[in-house]
């Protein structure tokens, strides 16, 4: 690896037939290719950026560890009751994260009960957030469970 070699997570936030744009996960440094590798929008590459000579003002990807998608949904399900207890032990509008017992994380927060369904709304509007989240927790599902007064956005495998 060349010193100006970047090994990271990527989001692919754009990705068209001739070129991609990576950003990577952990920095937030954004990385243009200048060519599409087969890349596609909102997937997950770990791997390996490098300067695309002569002038190196955009990037090629030169190594693929692995590439994966990450699914969103909201669930249908009620939020877990550890995760209703979370909601119940924190004021309004305080996010608390913990870790799930093997890969990944529960976001959970609490709202008033009026404004449920508007959290729910205002979480799956930062779709490159949660992509973002999700890649850097090296996991392949978003879900988002709701219940009145409580929102958990569970990350995993």
């Amino acid at each position: 690896m060349t010193e100006s070699e970047r090994t990271g997570t990527f989001l692919v936030t754009a990705a068209d037939d001739e070129s991609a744009v990576l950003r990577d996960v952990h920095s937030g440094q954004v990385h243009t290719l200048s060519s599409n590798p087969g890349v596609s929008e909102e997937e997950a590459v770990r791997g390996t950026v490098a300067p695309d000579p002569p002038m190196n003002v955009s990037w090629k990807l030169v190594d693929v560890e692995t590439r994966w998608t990450v699914s969103i949904e909201r669930s249908s399900e009620s939020p877990t009751t550890n995760s209703r207890t979370i909601a119940s032990e924190n004021p309004d509008g305080e996010l608390v994260t913990q870790e799930r017992a093997g890969t990944g994380e529960i976001h959970v927060l609490s709202v008033p009960d009026e404004m449920t369904e508007q959290a729910v709304d205002d979480i799956l509007d930062d779709r490159e957030g949660l992509l973002s989240r999700a890649a850097r927790l090296d996991v392949n599902r978003v879900e988002i469970r709701s219940s009145s007064g409580v929102v958990a956005v569970r990350y995993m495998p």
